[in-house]
């Protein structure tokens, strides 16, 4: 039996009898994978897939075809062709369909099978792959692949208004998924990962006090630290944060506009995890800060942070010793979580009161898969009414 801040090993040993605790595994079939294809999810960067171009994608153990046809529209279908089992990316695009690269099968957006070249007698009409709604917005290609109808899909207002919004680069960790959603609510962690780092030199510094709340999107989290500055961090169910910070990066205490960030937790399979991030930056009219602003959304050229972390990893040497242009909080988050494992054992953990959200975390997630394994309603989720703007990038 769990304490109120201590996972026992019996409690996820009965992980079988109790399916809505498997938080980790998200194939079609699991539970946690079920419930995470009821929301609208991004699959892939807008811009790295050009028109009239197929690619193959994997997300949460499924592999799949993303296309986008001559129009620009992009569709989303199985990986394999119904007729031998080839690859569907290797193919052509032709308008808005697919043609098989092994004998030339013909799909359209939908799955439908529109043409079989070598068959004298076409069955078309009994040939159909599956096929997922997709939509487009803010740079991400979206898909949703549950069963049914898909829900409304969710805007963001706030990123569609003047300013400058990019996307940086999709960055793949081998880790799962939910290693990076348990470290959202855990604002205790910035104290001692990001000791060295931009974080402290714009306050978030100390040990903050913890707290947090379920609401009609997910969690508010609040985090008070020794010098009164009290960060807010909203945390929208499924696996989406929403972060707003001031930036004064150009000139320290004088705050230059504001940057919101948009982060996608996504499985690839168990043990692998894309992220995906809209940032909207609103500036002034100073010169260094729109172009500092239009390198930050367009994701800056610095080295990528796992080769520098697995070397810390390797014990090779450790993250303040890196001299290179790199976004330090990159490494070290890819430390701590990468670090625990690629599946984390929680049945060895120990957690305390200043994980209270992280506790607040999990269970929300065991309600909800509960109460889809029973048949239950599940609860209807929005997004934050407001944004809280706070230092600290």
């Amino acid at each position: 039996m769990a304490s109120e801040f201590g996972t026992q090993p019996d409690e996820h040993s009965s992980a079988i009898a109790e399916p809505w605790k498997d938080l980790v595994h998200t194939g079609p079939d699991a539970l946690a994978g079920r419930y995470l294809r009821t929301f609208w999810q991004p699959v892939h960067r807008g811009q790295d897939l050009p028109a009239g171009r197929a690619k193959p994608i994997q997300v949460m153990s499924e592999d799949l075809t993303l296309y986008r046809g001559e129009s620009g529209e992009p569709h989303l279908v199985a990986f394999r062709c119904a007729h031998r089992g080839t690859q569907l990316s290797t193919g052509w695009v032709e308008g808005e369909a697919l043609r098989c690269f092994y004998h030339g099968w013909k799909y359209d957006g939908s799955g439908q099978c529109t043409e079989q070249p070598a068959e004298p007698e076409p069955f078309c009409n009994r040939i159909r792959i599956k096929s997922y709604p997709v939509h487009e917005y803010l740079g991400l290609i979206f898909a949703y692949l549950g069963e049914g109808e898909p829900p409304e899909f969710p805007r963001f207002p706030e990123f569609e208004g003047p300013g400058i919004v990019g996307n940086g680069l999709p960055t793949l960790w081998p880790c799962n998924y939910f290693n990076r959603l348990d470290n959202s609510p855990d604002p205790v962690h910035v104290a001692f990962t990001h000791m060295y780092s931009p974080f402290s030199t714009n306050g978030l510094v100390g040990i903050p006090d913890v707290s947090g709340e379920e609401t009609d999107y997910g969690i508010e989290i609040h985090a008070k630290r020794p010098n009164e500055q009290v960060r807010v961090t909203h945390f929208h169910m499924p696996n989406m944060n929403l972060i707003a910070n001031v930036d004064d990066e150009i000139d320290p205490g004088k705050p230059s506009g504001t940057f919101l960030n948009l982060v996608w937790r996504i499985p690839v399979d168990d043990e692998h995890c894309l992220s995906f991030n809209v940032t909207h930056s609103s500036v002034t009219a100073n010169p260094a800060a729109q172009d500092q602003a239009q390198r930050r959304t367009r994701g800056m050229a610095f080295t990528p942070p796992s080769p520098l972390a697995e070397a810390v990893l390797r014990g090779e040497f450790r993250i303040e010793e890196i001299d290179v242009p790199t976004n330090v909080v990159n490494v070290q988050d890819y430390v701590a979580q990468v670090g625990q494992g690629a599946i984390a054992d929680r049945t060895m953990e120990h957690l305390g009161r200043s994980d209270v959200v992280v506790l607040l975390l999990r269970r929300i997630w065991e309600r909800e898969l509960r109460a889809l394994f029973e048949g239950h309603s599940l609860k209807q989720w929005g997004r934050a009414e407001r944004v809280d703007v706070v230092f600290g990038a």
